[in-house]
């Protein structure tokens, strides 16, 4: 017998359990959905649509939504001869800013038509604004443009002005440009400059996280689908939904768990998947959402990580805001990317503070100092710099901070509890 057989006793198709599956209907998202046919509607009576931003934190349904609603629209709009209709989708995880975001939409849309693409280096940005004007006006009719992780560009903002008022600039005259972006920093739009704030005229929908009871809904199908009749115990999809509200509200959570769940029982070759193998999934996820939860900061927050990160490598934390944003700063101009102000670091420092990366320690010296926060990392520092290894644009920051750390002979201790 092989060392590898097929799974004859837990799943039955695993497929409804992966990140990439598209449910054939949204659950437990009635009111966004609603808001979000409203805002579409001009689309199919052929007038201006405004543009739509989606916030939610990671798994609380706007990706899945997005798409499950373009699908539709599509469908309708192809039943209308005065209906013409394109969508664009560009993911932002990797662009930091409105530069590398013009030339990626424009490379998706050569793309799709077997079109040679554009270099990412070597034009200047308003070249690769008009080269973009002239591949949507080619397109024509109404073309959606999904930003999805748009908070990553930052500062860099100039896109979400110059997309809006294309047509009225006479840049494009075929085609009316509609946004729409996906974010999930709720404070993207107030640190968006004031030009781009009255230029966007969008419509918002807030996707909040989801409670236990919308998890188990969620959840419920995509078991059925999975596993086989009877392999899961009465109080599995249940614990695996309270688990995930407790800590995230995030759908994607939940999912995650219960598949990892089964793994663990088919590894241990159990003939069901009990409250135990559900508890034995949490404990490790929870060690992985720590390194996710890193990977899927903006790049804001890799650079107030790797600034803290830097501080650790020293042994010089607990570390106050002030000092910390000295080097923030530093960070950024190494990186040619605009900083944001202390105020917004402190936000920074406070999601990751919720996620588990830092501790915060809060000191009250009276009228002398006043009130004040120290920050240090919750997390190995070795898992620090996994991460902001594996991004290239940290990369380089990420050897000083490891060469520095191991000269303080940090990293062999640091091992030990990783």
């Amino acid at each position: 017998m092989g060392m590898f057989q097929r799974d004859q006793q837990i799943f039955a198709d695993a497929a409804p359990l992966d990140d990439s599956y598209e449910p054939e209907d949204i659950r437990e998202r009635d009111d966004e959905l609603e808001k979000y046919q409203r805002a579409l509607q001009p689309v199919i009576d052929n007038r201006p649509t405004s543009n739509i931003f989606l916030y939610g934190k990671t798994g609380t349904g706007k990706t899945v939504a997005t798409k499950f609603m373009l699908s539709h629209l599509e469908a309708d709009a192809a039943t209308y001869d005065d209906v013409d209709l394109s969508t664009v989708w560009v993911s932002c995880e990797n662009l930091s800013s409105s530069y590398q975001v013009a030339v990626a939409l424009v490379n998706e849309i050569r793309e799709s038509q077997n079109k040679e693409k554009i270099s990412t280096t070597g034009y200047s940005q308003q070249r690769v604004f008009d080269i973009l004007y002239d591949e949507l006006d080619a397109l024509g009719g109404t073309v959606i443009l999904v930003l999805d992780e748009i908070d990553n560009i930052g500062h860099s903002d100039d896109i979400l002005y110059g997309l809006p008022r294309a047509r009225s600039n006479g840049y494009v005259d075929e085609v009316r440009p509609v946004i729409i972006g996906i974010s999930n920093d709720f404070k993207f739009r107030e640190n968006l400059s004031p030009k781009v704030k009255d230029t966007l005229a969008e419509k918002e929908i807030l996707f909040p996280p989801y409670d236990a009871n919308q998890l188990r809904s969620i959840l419920k199908p995509r078991a059925e689908k999975s596993f086989h009749d009877g392999v899961l115990a009465d109080e599995v999809v249940p614990l695996c939904s309270a688990f995930a509200a407790q800590d995230t509200g995030s759908a994607r959570q939940a999912i995650r768990l219960l598949r990892e769940a089964g793994e663990l029982a088919q590894a241990n070759d159990c003939e069901s998947v009990s409250e135990d193998e559900v508890r034995d999934a949490q404990e490790e996820l929870e060690k992985n959402q720590l390194y996710e939860g890193m990977q899927e900061l903006t790049t804001q927050g890799h650079a107030v990580l790797c600034a803290l990160a830097y501080h650790q490598s020293l042994e010089e934390v607990p570390i106050r805001s002030s000092d910390l944003y000295e080097r923030y700063t530093k960070i950024c101009e190494r990186l040619d990317a605009d900083s944001v102000s202390e105020r917004r670091v402190r936000d920074h420092l406070s999601d990751m503070n919720m996620l588990g990366l830092i501790s915060v320690y809060e000191h009250n010296e009276g009228l002398s100092a006043g009130r004040y926060h120290e920050y240090e990392l919750d997390v190995p520092l070795t898992a620090v710099l996994d991460v902001l290894l594996s991004t290239n644009r940290f990369k380089d920051l990420a050897d000083i901070i490891e060469s520095t750390a191991d000269d303080n002979n940090l990293l062999q201790s640091d091992l030990s509890d990783y």
